[in-house]
């Protein structure tokens, strides 16, 4: 059985996935790339300052990067999510928000006081996307609030204004912004798949295995950035 999501518009292809493979149009698909950012996968960012293991991340930043050169060749849109607040962080919710309590960036804050204003600050060098996966031209930078990037933000709507019914997601982390996001995106009608090797958790590992079994078994579909690299890297740009 293969799932037919999207395949309206030309430049048809099946992708190989989990549980099945689902057959999508290029031009209805986007790869949204989230928070890979210096605070996320960079030395002496707010994720590293917090003491979790960043060592997977720049693993991740390769396999990210062969994804985006395969999309951006096949005339995908890519769309970047930047996580983070105004420097006064009005934008994170004070006491009675619960991202106040439950984002280790700010409780981090709060318990080293000499980081305050550095981490996951817009404009600031933890806020910035990884030199590495800087944007292309074409490519569209969006900011986001909360775990979720269809919170508060501009993220459905640019969607919605482009055709794009399904999307590949692809960052950091893995449990906590990227399942947030699919979740999201799938009680909005969108088809998810998450490349598992493109993407990194924050915690141990059985993390990983966990939000791949919640994303296989109920929110989407699971797929490989070789299987996404070789599908889409058949494509041309257009059919003219």
């Amino acid at each position: 059985m293969t799932v037919e999501a999207g395949a309206s518009r030309g430049r048809v292809v099946t992708l190989p996935a989990r549980p099945e493979p689902i057959r999508v149009s290029a031009d209805e698909t986007a790869v949204v790339v989230i928070d890979m950012q210096n605070a996320y996968a960079s030395p002496g960012g707010y994720v590293d300052q917090a003491g979790f293991d960043i060592s997977g991340a720049a693993g991740t930043i390769g396999q990210i990067a062969k994804v985006l050169d395969t999309a951006r060749n096949a005339g995908v849109t890519v769309i970047y999510l930047q996580n983070g607040w105004d420097a006064d962080y009005v934008e994170a919710g004070g006491p009675c928000s619960p991202n106040w309590h439950k984002s280790n960036a700010l409780k981090t804050m709060r318990a080293r006081p000499e980081l305050q204003g550095k981490l996951l600050a817009k404009g600031g060098w933890d806020y910035a996307l990884v030199d590495a996966l800087a944007p292309q031209p074409g490519d569209i930078v969006l900011p986001k609030t909360r775990y979720s990037a269809f919170f508060n933000s501009g993220l459905d709507s640019t969607l919605r204004s482009r055709g794009i019914r399904n999307i590949v997601f692809v960052g950091i982390a893995t449990n906590v912004c990227v399942e947030s996001t699919l979740r999201d995106g799938f009680h909005l009608e969108y088809f998810g798949v998450m490349l598992e090797d493109a993407t990194h958790h924050l915690g141990p590992d059985f993390i990983q295995a966990a939000s791949v079994y919640n994303v296989e078994k109920f929110f989407g579909w699971v797929s490989t950035v070789a299987d996404f690299c070789g599908t889409f890297g058949q494509i041309p740009q257009s059919e003219e």
